[in-house]
């Protein structure tokens, strides 16, 4: 039997979001393949079991790019079912004014467009996929859904993993003498803090060592700007997972990079794994003049 348990089939009208939800799965842990020809779908999945690449879930997005081939979908969805245990097709659709307005918007040509006024193109590619949308397992409309409500409805119906997993989050320290991260969601200036570095005592060691940590904490607006900053989070972070956010960066920066953001850093990358998220910490300008 092939190591894939499950194979998502992402079809339907050109400008439905099926592309953006292939991203959104790929981000899940889906490995995810755009346009491809639906006839190699089961070479794929022999491909998958005879190199043991580990790939268990995938996502494989079919449409009208594909041309002839969808004549024999069905038998080919067919020998798809024998190879892996769980094949769904999932139909993405929209209104004809709000496609028409997508791709007005988005400047993209529709891959009818060619030979047929835009409103021509989307009534013959509904008339070309009627039979796909038959088969489907699940036909999603997303004329009222943007983009973040379609990744979140995705991520409450097809991830893998629990919620809170799907976020990962970065806690990065910076100095503000070397510039702001440039992919930075979240910034916090902790400048107004004492600076260790005019304590001779103090300047040699970084936000890491216990001599700093205690230096701070011996400051009564650490200590509240940690609650303060905690709650905060505390009332984000979950929000963040709900949207279907996959990646968050908080930037901590104090002048040099070195005393102050750093031990911040240090206390947010601990509060976030308590929180049950994935945090990965970097201190950007620590090793710097």
């Amino acid at each position: 039997m092939s190591g894939l348990e499950q194979i998502l089939i992402l079809t339907g009208l050109s400008g439905s979001g099926k592309s953006y939800a292939g991203r959104c799965l790929e981000d899940m842990g889906y490995f995810c393949v755009d346009n491809l020809p639906s006839q190699l779908a089961p070479v794929f999945a022999e491909l998958v079991r005879q190199t043991r690449s580990g790939i268990t879930r995938a996502a494989l997005v079919i449409d009208i790019r594909e041309g002839t081939f969808l004549d024999k979908f069905s038998q080919t969805l067919e020998d798809l079912r024998r190879q892996v245990p769980t094949v769904r097709i999932v139909f993405f659709e929209a209104r004809d004014e709000v496609l028409m307005r997508r791709f007005s918007e988005t400047r993209r040509p529709h891959p009818l467009a060619g030979s047929l006024p835009l409103p021509e193109a989307i009534s013959r590619e509904r008339e070309i996929l009627s039979g796909l949308r038959e088969c489907a397992d699940l036909i999603l409309d997303t004329s009222e859904r943007n983009v973040h409500e379609l990744k979140r409805y995705l991520y409450d119906r097809f991830s893998p993993r629990g919620e809170a997993e799907s976020l990962r989050v970065s806690v990065v320290s910076f100095g503000y003498r070397h510039g702001v991260p440039q992919d930075a969601d979240l910034v916090f200036d902790v400048r107004f803090l004492p600076n260790p570095n005019f304590i001779e005592t103090l300047r040699e060691h970084d936000g890491r060592d216990t001599e700093i940590r205690q230096f701070l904490e011996e400051q009564q607006e650490y200590g509240e700007f940690l609650h303060h900053l905690e709650e905060l989070l505390g009332f984000l972070l979950p929000r963040y997972v709900r949207e279907g956010k996959s990646y968050l960066t908080i930037a901590v920066g104090c002048t040099g990079g070195r005393h102050r953001s750093v031990a911040v850093a240090e206390k947010l990358q601990v509060f976030v794994r308590q929180n049950q998220l994935r945090v990965d910490i970097l201190h950007r300008d620590l090793g710097r003049p």
